[in-house]
């Protein structure tokens, strides 16, 4: 289907073009009546002045008829008519009988019609038509010449009758002057018509236009805005309408805006509160972990479960802070320039990691990049630790700079397993906090949190996570995919983080980045908490 740019199929061009047709054809409607009433004046007052004349000029000449003329006689008759007429052009013919007489010729007989000759024949009445010739009008008139009988009697026929063709030359050019008058008046009203549309079109678009900008500022966040209601139209009642939605949305974005704040504040002060007396029983329950040797089965069967269970409290109360410093907008990154793949590995090898995943890194100094450290080893510790949770080995970790790209540019942390993958309907969610793929795994050891922890901590990075299914990663990777990757058909988490780098010569300076210089610590860690895992 043909689409018109914008311009053309806008509101203002359809009300101009409206405006401007309404205005030719009312004034085509109205020309056309004026032009028909005009014509059939100017032709009707012509017809009877010529007829008139007409009739004048063989009354004069009838009494010099005889009652028997000869080809002579009406051939002089015919000739002293077109005389007396010469300057309008008249054409005189005669009829007797057989004979024939015209003031030019018998040529022009050719013109009178059967009908109009059998009527004057029959009737005592002048009778006339118009014919074209070549494109000209003609009036051809006939008249036949009577016997006056006497008022009680009708008049006798004599036999004689007279034609008369004119030509409306003049006519035909009022006519055309007429017509042309028209056309230009048309014109000349299409030029004001198309002024007054545009005003028009300026005056009814005027809502529009602002209900349009109160439109994109309100999807834009600005719900305090409306709109100036002016008349009593639909157009007022439009504007009426939207300020009326905006205010009712407006009530319930707040009121959303509350609760949700209400919710955080609540999370996170249950979160706070929990804290101490779960440190309390972090400390007893290590107390009695290494009291495991010396206690019956059954107590060390409770004792362990006990431990176990407040180790996952403690997860998620951390999770659950984590989340609120995000919400609350009180994260800050700690950059620092580090090595990442050996930051990659310090963080597989610190929690036993190193045997169990395939880590495919660069070598130490290779690769380089600003970054916080302490939410590196978050983002990293998360997909790995759900990898082996929920994937199958081996699981691979792969530290890149994709190829051809500079100074810069971006360098990539994909971590992938070989099990069954996420179901297809689940990976647009997979990233919102406490979402499950599987609705029937409902306790696990992780807190539901993990990957949007690990989301918040990317982005804050200025980086992206996305996450696919073998067939998808495999596509990326392109003609350097190896074999071994070929054979995945598990989840594939891939983050990409912006590849950026001190200047050289703070660089050369202090080759590690780290000299002289503080561990950096992120809030949490400041109030000494543990790294987060999903």
């Amino acid at each position: 289907m043909a689409r018109f740019p914008p311009a053309v199929g806008g509101l203002r061009f359809r009300l101009v073009v409206a405006f401007a047709l309404v205005a030719v054809v009312s004034a085509l409607t109205t020309g056309a009546l004026a032009f028909r009433e005009a014509r059939t004046s100017v032709l009707q007052q012509s017809q009877d002045a010529v007829i008139k004349q007409f009739r004048d000029s063989v009354d004069a000449l009838a009494p010099q008829i005889p009652a028997r003329p000869d080809q002579q006689r009406l051939q002089s008759l015919v000739t002293e008519v077109a005389r007396a007429h010469q300057s309008q052009g008249w054409q005189v013919l005669a009829s007797y009988g057989d004979l024939r007489a015209g003031s030019s010729g018998p040529g022009p007989f050719r013109l009178l019609t059967a009908d109009l000759r059998q009527s004057v024949r029959t009737r005592p009445n002048a009778v006339f038509q118009r014919v074209s010739v070549y494109g000209r009008s003609r009036l051809v008139v006939g008249l036949p010449v009577v016997y006056d009988t006497g008022q009680a009697l009708p008049s006798a026929l004599s036999g004689v009758v007279l034609y008369l063709i004119v030509p409306q030359s003049a006519e035909q050019a009022y006519v055309g002057a007429i017509v042309a008058a028209i056309e230009h008046a048309a014109l000349w009203a299409l030029a004001p018509a198309v002024l007054l549309a545009l005003l028009a079109a300026r005056g009814v678009l005027r809502p529009v236009r602002a209900l349009r900008r109160a439109t994109r500022r309100m999807a834009e966040g600005d719900l305090g805005v409306r709109l100036a209601v002016r008349g009593s139209d639909e157009l007022a009642d439009l504007s009426r309408s939207f300020n009326e939605t905006a205010a009712a949305l407006e009530r319930s974005v707040t009121e959303l805006r509350r609760l949700e704040a209400q919710a955080r504040r609540f999370v996170a002060d249950v979160s706070h509160e929990l804290r101490t007396p779960l440190a309390a029983m972090s400390a007893v329950t290590d107390v009695l972990d290494d009291e495991l040797p010396g206690l019956d089965r059954e107590t060390a069967d409770a004792v362990g479960l006990v431990s176990e269970e407040t180790g996952r409290l403690i997860r998620l109360v951390d999770d659950l802070m984590e989340i609120s410093r995000f919400d609350a907008g009180a994260v800050r990154l700690n950059l620092d320039e580090i090595d990442l793949a050996e930051s990659v590995r310090r963080t597989l090898a610190s929690r036993g990691w190193l045997d169990r995943v395939d880590a495919r890194l660069p070598e130490p100094g290779a690769l380089r990049a600003q970054v916080d450290p302490r939410r590196l080893d978050v983002v990293v510790a998360n997909l790995v630790g759900n990898a082996l949770r929920h994937g199958e080995p081996p699981v691979v970790v792969r530290l890149t700079v994709p190829d051809g790209q500079k100074e810069g540019a971006w360098v990539l942390i994909e971590v992938a397993d070989h099990g069954r993958g996420i179901p297809q309907a689940a990976l647009p969610h997979i990233f919102e906090r406490f979402y499950k793929a599987d609705s029937t795994r409902t306790r696990s050891e992780s807190s539901g949190l993990g990957l949007a922890i690990t989301a918040e901590n990317v982005r804050l990075h200025g980086g992206r996570l996305r996450v696919e299914n073998g067939a998808g990663a495999l596509a990326a990777g392109g003609a350097g995919t190896d074999a071994r990757e070929a054979a995945i058909r598990g989840a594939v988490f891939t983050v990409e983080l912006p590849l950026r780098r001190q200047s050289p010569a703070r660089a050369a300076g202090d080759p590690a980045g780290l000299a002289g210089k503080p561990p950096a610590r992120c809030p949490a860690d400041a109030a000494g908490e543990r790294p987060g895992r999903s």
